[in-house]
C-alpha cells in the first residue's frame, strides 16, 4: 500500500513530501494475513502540517482523544485462521497490544468493542460482517460504507479470502 503525503515548499506551493510504503505497518507473526496500518493521525487542535511530517511515529494509542484523528487500515484473514491449530491467541493478543494500544485493551475475546469514537469504515476488498451486540449481523462488500457511533461490534470474515477495510476514527466525548 502507498502513502502520498502533500505539503508546502517554502514558497507557500503545494508539493509532495513523501511519496512510499505506510512507514508504520505490520505483519502479524502469530496470525498470518493479520495486517494493521496507520497512514495518518492528528491530535486535538492540531493545524495542518506544511512539511507534511509524518506523525506516525509519534502515535502511542489508537484511540484518538476527543477531536483527534485516527487513520487505520486492517486487513482481516478468514475466521477460519482462528480455528488452525497453529493460532495463538495469546501472542496474538500480545501483537494487538503491542500495535495498536489503547484499542486492543477494549476487545473482548470474542472480538468484541466499542469505543469513544466516530468511524468511518470503507470495505476496500472482499467481503466482510459487521457483527453488533445484539447478535445483528450485516453483510459488505468492497465499496461499501459503515459510520459506527460508539456501538458495540466485531468484524467477521467468514469467506475465503482476506478482507481489507479503512477506518478514519474521530475521537468524542462519550456518550451515554
Amino acid at each position: 500500500m502507498r502513502r502520498v503525503v502533500t505539503g508546502h515548499d517554502g514558497s507557500g506551493r503545494s508539493i509532495v513530501v513523501s511519496d512510499g510504503p505506510i512507514p508504520r505497518s505490520r505483519e502479524f507473526a502469530s496470525l498470518p494475513g493479520w495486517v494493521s496500518r496507520l497512514p495518518w493521525a492528528t491530535e486535538p487542535g492540531e493545524k495542518t502540517t506544511r512539511t507534511g511530517t509524518d506523525p506516525t511515529p509519534n502515535v502511542t494509542s489508537l484511540l484518538p482523544a476527543p477531536g483527534g484523528t485516527r487513520f487505520v487500515v486492517l486487513t482481516f484473514p478468514p475466521e477460519s485462521a482462528l480455528a488452525d491449530p497453529a493460532f495463538d491467541p495469546v501472542a496474538f493478543d500480545r501483537e494487538q497490544r503491542a500495535d495498536s494500544p489503547g484499542i486492543a485493551e477494549l476487545i473482548e475475546p470474542d472480538g468484541m468493542h466499542a469505543t469513544p469514537t466516530v468511524d468511518y469504515g470503507i470495505v476496500l476488498q472482499g467481503e466482510i460482517v459487521l457483527e453488533l451486540d445484539d447478535g445483528h449481523c450485516t453483510s459488505l462488500s468492497a465499496g461499501d460504507i459503515v459510520i459506527q457511533n460508539g456501538t458495540r461490534h466485531a468484524w467477521r470474515n467468514r469467506g475465503s479470502r482476506p478482507a481489507t477495510m479503512a477506518f478514519v476514527l474521530i475521537g468524542t466525548e462519550k456518550g451515554d
